[in-house]
């Protein structure tokens, strides 16, 4: 397709589920090395979808969750099958980890008990989410994750360095809670680009996580959005 208009491109990949996923690894690459605020709101039929902006979800974008997403670009662009599955989870454990930390601080700052809940829900999934990732990791490719030293994990490493930076912001927040929500609303919406990626890997493992992933942040994100509307309208 010599075409370059996006819409010819998305109808060009909706049919095929090998294309389907190599899109959906590289929009989330992109989205990764972008600052992107909005990202899909239908991930379970795993499809290219609008973007849904995030003042559609809260009153106000927040300011410091783009930075979380400006490394990695087009990291993932064109992967399928072993690759895709590979570096999925190159990307997705620190993205965890992101959640994890901003859970930490939400268990330690946050004067709502439903946001303590939730925090404490969203540490123990990711955690555990984390550590499965990185046996299968070591059991299917015979090594660690990698965290730096090469071109292709600098993104990893850029992630980690803008969500500590994100994490000093969201610390010092006037109000925790509601900023709390206007970060982890995209950083979940994110996790769902990323899951739908795989949602037809070749590997049972990673199919059942991603399933796992959108279930339960698609639910979390709705919640989320409940809170929000109910306490600062």
């Amino acid at each position: 397709m010599n075409s370059k208009n996006p819409q010819d491109f998305a109808r060009g990949h909706q049919t095929s589920p090998k294309k389907r996923k190599a899109w959906l690894l590289g929009m989330a690459g992109i989205l990764v090395g972008s600052a992107a605020v909005g990202v899909v709101t239908n991930v379970v039929q795993a499809a290219p979808a609008q973007r849904e902006p995030l003042s559609q979800t809260c009153t106000t974008p927040s300011p410091r969750m783009p930075g979380q997403m400006m490394h990695g670009q087009g990291m993932m662009m064109g992967m399928t099958g072993e690759t895709a599955d590979r570096h999925f989870i190159e990307m997705m454990i620190p993205h965890h980890e992101g959640a994890v930390q901003m859970a930490d601080l939400a268990l330690k700052l946050s004067k709502r008990p439903e946001i303590r809940q939730l925090a404490a829900a969203i540490k123990r999934d990711q955690t555990r989410e984390i550590a499965q990732m990185g046996s299968w990791y070591k059991q299917w490719y015979n090594t660690t994750v990698p965290s730096s030293g090469t071109i292709n994990h600098r993104g990893m490493m850029g992630m980690r360095n803008m969500m500590a930076a994100d994490l000093k912001s969201l610390e010092n927040a006037p109000d925790f809670d509601k900023a709390f929500i206007e970060e982890m609303i995209p950083h979940h919406k994110m996790a769902l680009m990323m899951s739908s990626a795989i949602v037809d890997s070749d590997r049972a493992e990673m199919r059942n996580l991603s399933r796992a992933i959108v279930q339960s942040q698609s639910a979390e994100i709705e919640q989320m959005r409940q809170w929000y509307q109910t306490w600062y309208k």
